[in-house]
Formats: structure tokens, C-alpha cells, sequence
């Protein structure tokens, strides 16, 4: 019986290819459309970067599909994100990741767990 990795850790900057890679041979085989891979892929990308600068330790990630969308969940130890800003300006140095992620997933979800963050950034297929 062949058993499929839903997950993967991630310690340093050298990881994000893998992560990327990882996220997107499992969205393919989860049925996220050809067009749309280009959008986890970047949600993905700001979430993990925002792991490896503001927390120490890493973090997880999990890809699956449920009730006809593709979730993925980004666990780290970090703080609570806060979601619902308004985009920052042109001038801002920082700040845009959270705010891209949450305007081009179909939803997006954080919550505490033991020892940091959960966010679930969800795309419908």
C-alpha cells in the first residue's frame, strides 16, 4: 500500500524551493487547476517567508483537499497574524505579505495552536 505526504517542514531560506515544489506537485495531483497555481504558489511563498523572518524554529505545511477546495495550513511558532488590513502603501518598505494572501486565496483563516500559528489559506477548485 503506498501512503501520499500531505506535509513538510521547513527550517531556512534554502527550503522555499522545496516547499514551492512540494506545493505544487500536490496541488496538481489534488486537482487545483493549471491557472491557479500561480496564486498558491505565491500565498505559500509570503507565508513561509514570513515564518523564517519573524519567528525562529521553522515551520510545517500540509496540502490536501476538502469539501471541493484545496487547503493548505502553514504552522509556525509565531504570534497571532493580523488579518484584515488594508493594503500598505506604495511607500512601505514591508507589510504587504499578509495582505496579498488574503486578497488572492478564496479564504483565509488563522488560529492559535500549542506552541505558535495556524493559518489555513484555502482555494476553491
Amino acid at each position: 500500500m503506498s501512503e501520499t505526504v500531505d506535509g513538510m517542514s521547513y527550517h531556512v531560506p534554502d527550503d522555499l524551493r522545496a516547499v514551492r515544489a512540494f506545493v505544487t506537485e500536490r496541488a496538481l495531483a489534488l486537482g487545483l487547476p493549471e491557472a491557479r497555481l500561480d496564486v498558491l504558489t505565491l500565498a505559500v511563498s509570503e507565508l513561509t517567508t514570513n515564518t523564517l523572518q519573524h519567528t525562529s524554529g521553522g515551520g510545517h505545511i500540509r496540502v490536501w483537499v476538502e469539501d471541493g477546495r484545496l487547503v493548505c495550513d502553514v504552522v509556525d511558532q509565531g504570534s497571532g497574524r493580523p488579518f484584515g488590513r488594508a493594503m500598505p502603501s506604495a511607500e512601505a518598505i514591508r507589510g504587504r505579505g499578509l495582505a496579498i494572501v488574503e486578497r488572492v486565496c478564496d479564504s483565509v483563516y488563522t488560529t492559535a495552536v500549542p506552541g505558535g500559528t495556524l493559518v489555513r489559506i484555502c482555494l476553491n477548485l
